[in-house]
């Protein structure tokens, strides 16, 4: 059966158990970004207004199964309170009697919040009892956390298999669409943006799009490993030295399938990622061997933007530099707002990147900004995914 969406199910009067991604940071009890809480919003309003009776669950944080209380989920209740207008209980845990009490009590409109599923280690583990338990809450399972279904944890997979109705939400929905829909023919020049600290994580994403990309930037500290794989000084820059060969084998396939393949020709170098003050601007032929190469410098963020420029479909994941401290974050803010200045398609996903977005405050002027890190990853990649295929898309 394919996948179902929550406006093809008849919710009222029933309880729909909803996962959700709200693990936001949070610093002295507050919420920082809540952008997570409001993408869920939509399909939030759609299941109260149609009378369900909502019980939400998500995680927060890596508490490794143990109660940790600023990983609770309490801020988010209050956060959602004040979003919806109404009042939304917390409860003390996620499964047992009691929880089960307060869902019985519940009634049409509904909302409860589950406390973080991953106090729990069940849940991480995908384990069948917890799974069992979880189902218990509920007569429909929604999946609206496209940030985590690349994980086959119990309230992501488990819990499926004891609960007959599932479907996507909203934001699922808009998540698959969007990419499915503009990465199966992209208008061209197709560009791919891959930034971040590791190579690693972008391996599976570089083999893939080399066969579909026309173009590849590759930026922030990835960028160091192949560097040295073209026998570069980068200092004492982070470097994945086991990844070399890799970095080699990707940049001569991209130059047998004639991608155009570009890296930083200049950096911003520093002592420590937390300096106030840059070393200063090297060309990347003349790096200090005693710094760290920490932001693209100027020349670079000029040679990246011509290539930006003309591109009609862009795909970006990853920062240019350690934008979290201001020194280092000229490279990451300027490559943004290319980015958004280009008129077209620009689909940007992952946890960082997704925060630099929001932080430059250029989110209306990217085409479709994902919730995923790792999923956005292995969906590009081809990857069937573990929480899709539990809702059926692959069937």
């Amino acid at each position: 059966m394919p996948i179902r969406f929550i406006d093809e199910i008849d919710v009222k009067g029933k309880r729909v158990l909803g996962r959700f991604d709200f693990n936001v940071p949070i610093k002295d009890g507050e919420i920082k970004d809540d952008s997570r809480i409001r993408a869920a919003i939509p399909t939030i309003k759609y299941v109260i207004e149609k009378g369900g009776k909502l019980i939400a669950c998500s995680h927060m944080g890596k508490p490794k199964g143990k109660f940790v209380k600023e990983l609770s989920l309490t801020p988010v209740a209050k956060r959602l309170s004040e979003l919806l207008n109404i009042d939304v209980k917390m409860a003390p845990d996620c499964i047992g009697d009691e929880v089960l009490n307060m869902v019985n009590s519940m009634g049409e409109g509904d909302i409860l919040l589950l406390e973080n599923l991953r106090f729990h280690e069940g849940e991480t583990k995908n384990d069948k009892d917890f799974s069992k338990e979880l189902a218990k809450l509920g007569d429909i399972y929604l999946n609206d956390a496209f940030g985590v279904v690349h994980r086959a944890h119990a309230s992501v997979v488990g819990v499926t298999e004891f609960i007959k109705d599932v479907c996507g939400g909203f934001l699922i929905k808009k998540e698959v669409e969007y990419l499915n829909n503009y990465l199966k023919n992209p208008e061209r020049p197709f560009l791919l943006i891959a930034g971040g600290a590791k190579v690693s994580t972008k391996l599976g994403i570089l083999h893939s799009l080399l066969n579909k990309v026309d173009r590849v930037i590759i930026g922030g500290a990835m960028a160091n490993t192949f560097r040295k794989a073209q026998g570069c000084e980068v200092g004492e820059s982070l470097v994945e030295e086991d990844l070399i060969p890799d970095a080699k084998n990707i940049m001569d396939l991209a130059k047998e399938k004639k991608v155009s393949f570009y890296l930083p020709v200049d950096y911003v170098m520093g002592k420590d990622v937390n300096d106030l003050t840059p070393m200063g601007t090297y060309p990347y032929q003349d790096v200090d061997s005693k710094g760290k190469i920490l932001d693209i410098g100027p020349a670079t963020l000029v040679l990246f933007s011509e290539v930006i420029k003309d591109a009609k479909t862009i795909v970006w994941n990853g920062p240019m530099g350690a934008f979290e401290n201001p020194t280092f974050s000229q490279g990451s803010f300027g490559i943004a707002q290319v980015v958004a200045a280009n008129e077209g398609v620009k689909i940007v996903g992952g946890g960082d990147t997704d925060n630099l977005i929001h932080s430059c405050k250029l989110e209306d002027k990217i085409t479709f900004v994902s919730t995923g890190g790792g999923s956005f990853l292995e969906f590009l990649e081809g990857k069937q995914l573990p929480g899709l295929k539990a809702l059926g898309l692959y069937d």
